[in-house]
């Protein structure tokens, strides 16, 4: 059975985290839907306007196997400022579907409480040992169904992560090992 992740995107999200994040679960056969908190063409942290698949009025009926949030400033304070993304991150969790975050987006799960008791990691000064007692410093923490990582320079490993959580080793080692695979001709 295809495996379908929400990636939601919003203005001042991390465009290497989002792209890699597509990419490499697409490789994996993965149905990624991607959606714009907003209309049109998001424009990413650094000025890289990404064109999303749809919105997230659209989709967020729908049913995923995991919803994932690239991080990014000022993208990941919209993100958890947006009560539809709060309700998503809510009915994904109490399913015990995954739930994945990457270098500032995991202050979003930390903002709709899930993160309560749970192992995190994120970039650092983006959660509060006082407030989150569980910070691994992991580069990629996976407690259940959450899994969050630390910054853009995880963001490889963090994927992977998402697709062996999804389809399993055999199916990361192949997506790894093509990626591995130079062809001089």
């Amino acid at each position: 059975m295809v495996k379908r992740v929400l990636v939601p995107l919003a203005p001042g999200c991390e465009e290497l985290e989002a792209v890699t994040i597509i990419d490499l679960l697409r490789r994996a056969r993965i149905e990624v839907t991607v959606a714009g908190i907003v209309e049109g063409a998001i424009t990413a942290s650094r000025g890289v306007r990404l064109l999303p698949d749809t919105t997230l009025d659209q989709v967020c009926n729908q049913d995923f196997d995991m919803i994932v949030l690239p991080g990014g400033l000022p993208g990941s304070d919209h993100l958890a400022d947006d009560p539809r993304i709060g309700a998503l991150l809510k009915k994904m969790d109490e399913s015990g579907k995954f739930v994945a975050a990457v270098c500032a987006a995991p202050k979003v799960l930390a903002r709709h409480g899930l993160l309560e008791n749970r192992q995190a990691t994120a970039y650092p000064g983006v959660l509060h040992a006082e407030k989150h007692p569980y910070i691994s410093g992991q580069a990629v923490t996976r407690d259940g169904h959450i899994i969050t990582a630390r910054s853009v320079g995880t963001v490889m490993d963090f994927t992977l992560e998402l697709i062996t959580a999804l389809c399993g080793s055999a199916v990361r080692e192949s997506v790894e090992s093509a990626m591995e695979r130079f062809d001089r001709s």
